[in-house]
């Protein structure tokens, strides 16, 4: 393995940064589901704000809309390494796909579930 001699500097952390917003927009400009993830992350921040819900529920919140987010960005990933890898359709990079799908849509319906868990009080106190 080959040993990282590179010295701490302010200019390469700032240009992994950059790397990471263009792994972000690429995300965003080629991915539709996570203009959907965009979308539920701001209704759930601003009904949020609205409901005015405690500092723990936000965590919660957080947790659960990074969870999303952050599969979404390993299955897109994935799902570009493979392409890489496999141009051309193999039986092993659609079952890698479709467990990293399905590692999107767990951390999804997680995030539901604790979206009703927090929003439901409020919900039925203003009924």
């Amino acid at each position: 393995m080959k040993e990282n001699t590179k010295a701490f500097s302010l200019a390469g952390r700032v240009k992994s940064i950059q790397h990471a917003l263009s792994g972000i927009t690429e995300m965003l400009r080629g991915q539709p589901n996570a203009w959907i993830h965009l979308f539920a992350t701001l209704c759930v921040a601003l009904t949020a704000y609205l409901f005015k819900v405690s500092a723990s529920e936000w965590c919660f919140l957080v947790l659960a809309i990074t969870a999303v987010w952050v599969s979404e960005a390993l299955n897109t990933a994935l799902e570009f390494l493979c392409d890489a890898a496999s141009p051309d359709f193999h039986p092993l990079v659609k079952k890698s796909k479709d467990v990293a799908a399905g590692a999107v849509l767990l951390s999804a319906i997680c995030a539901s579930i604790v979206g009703l868990i927090i929003f439901t009080p409020y919900v039925a106190a203003h009924l």
